[in-house]
């Protein structure tokens, strides 16, 4: 193992009243690629400014190998004393050589010409990039690099980091970029860190091994520690069936939109006579928007994609002239699409490929040029967009969810505002917290939790994700699978992409749409070349091949026996049955004085949940077979 070029021993930092970390070691060798991982609040960007020595600890040691250059780059630069991002970009007492910023920020498709009061955030993201990495650090530390970027861009990161020669530390709520990059973890949870040689792919059954250990270990504990640590580990079991089921669900509901999309020139396309399970809420006709080349509807900030995924100078646009003699650029073209009651419709592309334009045309913000769009009448939507609504820092969270009161009323139920808060990962003694107390993290979940109580029947996200951490980005996707409306994202986040979507709506910039049945890997694989050079063929052009052609012959199948079946359909009352024997007894043993007064039964009610902890989980595992196999036997 090589010698650490940079560590901290024994740290501890005071926050508020109390500590937020304390005797905490931590190393980074050489070429250590770490991600670091945590709820939001836990201390994180603390850590990184601590590593970079921006801040110092009230406890503990800093060392570092003589001549190591440590850059950090940070989730929010303040640019407010510069002028232009250039001048930001060369700024400070160890400046970055300009031919080098420059170089890269050529790359990164950003002008640092562009005045920074008025710069994007994206613009800001890239030229705060582009200065960390002209000024060759040994260390790199990385606080959410991939906020604001397009795919693109972010795509340029990852490669440029795989082929960086030092050392960096990463915080990122993109599991895609956590899993293609790192080697090592450091895991900050409950004010202790903990390290394994094993990158994020690893990180999943890592935990979960930990906690398993840790509700093992908490049986020897008295009732009510027992109980506050199941809540704050949330069942290990549980988190693993509810993923499953998510996504069995999810899969399922992919090829029912599958079915549902036609081949190109036909109309199998849904109509509003149909069922309300599948009736049309957004129905676009023939779509084109344009707007003058003067006029920059969407900041082109990074290179597009070309069809295998690489970049381009730019993006391809189709010209013309307006009346008077200005040139246009069109941005959507010949659009036709219809959305249907509970569809999760995913839209993606670079910076300046018209996402923001489709989602504007679709929920009736923008007017078409050509073309028509018509919205259901009964639509009713929630818009969480990038500009998140600021909430008033000296008001406490009941004010924020309840006015002030106990009770929120949540989609038609009537909720206690401290239970609703538990199921947003909040503690529920946090009720009088004052939002200014709250990480940036913990005020997004906080939105997210005013919004999701709204009664609605669309939903739109704009960049759901930025300033989530992995557990709330875990809570989103359940949230968005059991919602009962319709769902339209605008993400550059992949991952989370392939876990939550229906349909994608792919932009390339040169104002066509591409309709895939699936995630963002879903639309990669279309766009992808086949062997011979050929984009491979769409999902629609292989459905109208298969009505042309000879059927292939089918596969034999194999039906589920009848004890299968059987366990099929009864297994989820069984599992009911045992959630209340448990909900039940560990409702007994929060009795304090049990013990006490009753020893036996205590020790006989922890025996008894523990033994229908392990029923729960073996009936929930072969429930979870079971339905995989019936789904694969159609």
């Amino acid at each position: 193992m090589a010698a650490p070029i940079l560590a901290f021993e024994d740290l501890g930092v005071v926050q508020g009243s109390g500590w937020l970390f304390r005797h905490l070691d931590i190393f980074i060798q050489p070429r250590d690629r770490l991600a670091l991982i945590g709820r939001n609040g836990a201390g994180k960007t603390t850590l990184l400014k601590l590593l970079g020595g921006r801040i110092d600890a009230d406890e503990g040691r800093r060392t570092i190998v003589p001549g190591t250059k440590v850059v950090l780059l940070e989730q929010e630069p303040d640019l407010r004393s510069f002028a232009t991002l250039r001048d930001y970009a060369l700024s400070g007492e160890d400046a970055p050589q300009s031919y080098e910023v420059e170089a890269i920020a050529d790359q990164l498709g950003i002008d640092l010409g562009r005045e920074a009061g008025t710069a994007s955030g994206g613009e800001r993201r890239r030229a705060a990039i582009a200065r960390a990495l002209a000024m060759d650090p040994d260390v790199l530390l990385l606080d959410e690099p991939t906020n604001h970027l397009d795919l693109a861009a972010i795509e340029w990161i990852e490669s440029w980091l795989g082929r960086f020669g030092g050392a960096f530390v990463v915080i990122s709520h993109d599991r895609t970029f956590l899993t293609r990059l790192t080697k090592q973890t450091l895991w900050l949870d409950r004010g202790q860190i903990r390290r394994k040689e094993v990158g994020f792919g690893g990180f999943e059954a890592w935990t979960e091994a930990v906690y398993a250990e840790e509700e093992r270990n908490a049986a020897r504990l008295d009732a009510k520690l027992r109980l506050e640590e199941h809540w704050l580990l949330r069942g290990v079991t549980a988190r693993r069936a509810r993923n499953e089921g998510r996504k069995a669900k999810l899969m399922e509901m992919r090829a029912t939109r599958a079915a549902m999309q036609a081949p190109q020139g036909a109309a199998k396309l849904v109509t509003a006579s149909d069922s309300s399970n599948t009736k049309v809420v957004i129905d676009a006709e023939g779509v084109t928007k344009r707007f003058p080349q003067t006029v920059r509807a969407e900041p082109v900030e990074a290179p597009s994609f070309s069809s295998a995924g690489d970049k381009k100078d730019g993006p391809s646009t189709s010209s013309g002239r307006t009346g008077d003699g200005a040139a246009e650029r069109t941005i959507i073209r010949d659009f036709t699409f219809r959305v249907t009651r509970r569809d999760r419709i995913g839209i993606v592309g670079a910076n300046g490929a018209g996402k923001s334009t489709l989602l504007k045309l679709l929920t009736g913000e923008l007017a078409p040029d050509e073309g028509r769009i018509r919205l259901s009448k009964t639509l009713n939507p929630v818009i969480i967009d990038q500009q998140r609504s600021r909430m008033e820092p000296d008001k406490r969270l009941r004010d924020i969810l309840a006015d002030g009161g106990d009770w929120i009323d949540v989609l038609g139920a009537r909720k206690h505002v401290a239970g609703y808060l538990k199921e947003f990962l909040f503690d529920p003694g946090m009720v009088d917290a004052l939002v200014g107390t709250l990480s940036g993290g913990e005020r997004s979940r906080l939105l997210l939790a005013r919004e999701f109580a709204r009664p609605s029947n669309l939903l739109v996200l704009d960049e759901p994700t930025n300033d989530l951490d992995l557990e709330t980005l875990d809570l989103l996707q359940d949230v968005i699978a059991d919602y009962d409306g319709t769902v339209l994202i605008v993400s550059h986040d992949r991952d989370f992409l392939d876990r939550t979507v229906t349909v994608t709506l792919g932009l390339d910039g040169s104002g066509k749409v591409d309709v895939v049945a699936g995630g963002y890997a879903d639309w990669v694989r279309q766009r992808a070349p086949t062997k011979d050079g050929r984009k491979a063929p769409k999902t629609d052009e292989i459905s109208q091949r298969r009505t042309n052609d000879a059927p292939a012959p089918a596969a034999p199948k194999r039906k589920l026996t009848y004890i299968d079946q059987r366990d099929l359909e009864l297994l989820p009352k069984e599992i009911e049955k045992i959630e209340a024997a448990i909900a039940r007894d560990e409702a007994a043993l929060a009795d304090p004085e049990l013990y006490t007064r009753d020893p036996k039964r205590f020790q006989g009610l922890m025996t008894g949940i523990e033994t229908a902890r392990r029923r729960k989980e073996e009936a929930e595992t072969r429930w979870l077979k079971l339905a995989e196999m019936a789904e694969t036997l159609g």
